[in-house]
């Protein structure tokens, strides 16, 4: 088992920034892979970005590929997602996740999740 809890999330003005972390704790967590996902009302969980165990692997969403910086520290068992540029568009609740073996993009391959921290964008 591993358990994750997220934090840093909040509410920011169109153009901020916030971190959110990722705390891991349980098996050892610099064996799995972590995504963020990401779920806004009445809207499918989307996939944000992800991250290889080793961290030399990283993937990202359109949506926020030059804005968004996933990243990790094994040796604090915690994640993160640097969000830069916010837009309204971006609130939702943010989940991480994590996985055995490499990132993937989909929910469902996802084994482990944390509650969710909710970020809320205002224009």
């Amino acid at each position: 088992q591993v358990q994750l809890v997220e934090s840093g999330g909040g509410l920011v003005q169109a153009g901020g920034s916030l971190r959110l972390s990722c705390a891991a704790s349980g098996r050892t967590f610099s064996n799995y892979a972590m995504g963020w996902f990401r779920q806004a009302p009445g809207k499918e969980r989307e996939f944000v970005s992800a991250i290889s165990w080793s961290g030399d692997s990283t993937y990202y969403a359109g949506s926020v590929k030059g804005r968004f910086t996933i990243s990790r520290d094994n040796a604090k068992n915690t994640g993160y997602l640097q969000m830069n540029s916010l837009e309204p568009e971006d609130t939702a609740v943010y989940y991480c996740a994590a996985k055995p073996l490499g990132i993937a993009t989909t929910p469902a391959s996802y084994f482990y999740w944390g509650q969710g921290t909710q970020v809320t964008v205002s224009s």
